[in-house]
């Protein structure tokens, strides 16, 4: 190995929801795995510097993974940020559209003519709004509606220092667009997760549809699933070696996690900020044994598809294959080594 390849850090980020990449981290593999090699493993959760902070979204920085939303890691790719994805995870995610008890909206049909709110955020990319817009264009499309059928609301979300995670001290769980159903500006509004479902029950309101429901998998994708690992491409052509290294102890994490169900749900509810009620009720009560990772062709299709859509509605300024951002070689060598210690 050549000094121009030494690797003194790694860097990772993961959002605040269900990922194979934050279950690694929390059990200490990831920085384990590197111990002797006197690498270092960094988390952007565990820093304050917007600069650093910043790559969770447009994954600047170098020698660093991602897991997480996928709105990001698609709107940083198709501006010309230098990344790969090496695997995929699928877990469907409560997408719920709701309105007030008193009104009179039932159905998905029940929507036309009706406002419904859609968040703005002021950040770099907005995937809050992405994913609302997805939930509710899928939803209208149910009734045979169009969003020209019914009249999108934008309601400002009050900006906030840079952080990650709701546990960090991010808004409070859909306030603005809660007070606009509440005072009548929209009739509608998106939620969606483990906070998203306990602000249901929180707030009295009524689920008119969740997305998650649908039979297509094209169709439920959103900036939840699925949830890509990506990593910076220069890493992977100076050292490999690394990434296969790191990412196998991600692909650990299905066997483990089927084991732990208990174990699994209590992660997942610390790291969205919500409790196991809601997080079972949001993934369902076997999201233990959906923390696999592949590159299945059908999750590729709807990343595909979901890009499309991203592309269509103006949140990418460009478009880009989605095949030839996925590097299969690395996934195809954890596994062939781990057959070969088997």
């Amino acid at each position: 190995m050549s000094a121009d390849n030494k690797i003194d850090s790694i860097w990772y980020t993961r959002c605040p929801v269900p990922t194979p990449l934050g279950l690694a981290a929390r059990e200490g593999w990831i920085s384990s795995e590197f111990v002797q090699d006197g690498i270092a493993i960094n988390t952007l959760q565990e820093t304050q510097d917007p600069e650093l902070l910043e790559s969770h979204y447009d994954h600047r920085l170098p020698h660093s993974f991602r897991q997480g939303g996928n709105v990001p890691a698609i709107w940083a790719k198709a501006r010309g940020t230098d990344t790969k994805v090496i695997g995929l995870n699928w877990v469907d995610e409560a997408q719920l559209i709701v309105t007030l008890p008193n009104s009179g909206i039932s159905k998905p049909e029940d929507l036309k003519g009706k406002r419904i709110a859609l968040p703005k955020n002021d950040i770099s990319i907005d995937h809050q709004r992405a994913s609302a817009l997805r939930g509710i264009v899928v939803t209208l499309e149910v009734a045979g509606l169009t969003p020209k059928d019914v009249e999108l609301v934008d309601i400002a979300v009050p900006k906030q220092a840079p952080t990650i995670g709701w546990s960090s001290g991010t808004r409070v769980a859909y306030a603005p667009e809660y007070e606009a159903l509440k005072s009548g500006e929209v009739d509608a509004i998106y939620v969606k997760g483990a906070r998203g479902y306990e602000s249901v029950d929180k707030h009295g309101v009524t689920i008119i549809y969740d997305v998650r429901n649908h039979p297509d998998p094209k169709v439920r994708a959103n900036n939840s699933a699925p949830r890509p690992i990506t990593v910076d491409a220069a890493l992977l052509r100076d050292r490999p070696d690394l990434v296969v290294r790191f990412l196998s102890r991600v692909v650990d994490v299905a066997e483990w996690a089927a084991k732990h169900e208990a174990d699994t749900v209590a992660y997942i509810a610390k790291e969205s900020g919500s409790t196991d009620e809601w997080v079972r009720k949001a993934y369902g009560n076997d999201v233990h044994l959906h923390q696999g990772t592949n590159l299945d062709a059908e999750a590729i299709a709807a990343l595909e598809g979901y890009k499309n859509f991203l592309l269509e509605w103006g949140f990418l300024k460009g478009d880009f294959d989605v095949n030839a951002w996925i590097d299969p070689a690395p996934l195809a060598e954890v596994f062939r080594l781990k057959k070969k210690a088997a």
